[in-house]
């Protein structure tokens, strides 16, 4: 990989370490809400405060690249690692992480591109968006929902 390809994969890279070692102190010490709720806050300020290079964090990253696979296995981990607290593993881990994600990074996405435009306050709406979240781990099937 050459010239602007290389140069955004290599952004994306330092992005992404700093976005995973943002969310891994948040959870430090924490559990269930706690700890999610902390995640998801350190994931929207990282958001706010470098919104050019958090769209760069969403890039997967290239095999040959160490750092940034570390980096993602660091972020996913520490997603993990919080849901644990919600005895999620394996699929269900998978499926929960996945749900965070795509809400943390629907809601901040949105946010970013002025979609809320109601005058209620918006990090009272991410606070319940977190805790609607808990509630969910909290219930989460411990089966395959299709065998339902």
């Amino acid at each position: 990989m050459k010239g602007l390809d290389a140069l955004r994969q290599k952004l994306s890279a330092l992005a992404s370490e700093e976005l995973s070692e943002a969310m891994a102190t948040a959870a430090v010490g924490r559990s269930s809400l706690e700890a999610v709720m902390a995640v998801a806050d350190a994931y929207r300020a990282y958001a706010h405060a470098h919104p050019g290079r958090y769209l760069t964090t969403q890039r997967v990253p290239a095999p040959d690249d160490p750092v940034h696979v570390k980096a993602g296995e660091r972020a996913v981990g520490t997603i993990y690692g919080t849901l644990r607290g919600y005895g999620l593993e394996g699929d269900d881990a998978v499926d929960a992480t996945r749900a965070l994600r795509s809400a943390m990074h629907g809601f901040v996405s949105l946010e970013a591109a002025g979609g809320f435009g109601l005058p209620q306050d918006v990090d009272r709406s991410f606070s319940q968006l977190v805790k609607a979240l808990d509630t969910a781990f909290r219930a989460w099937p411990s089966t395959d929902p299709d065998d339902a």
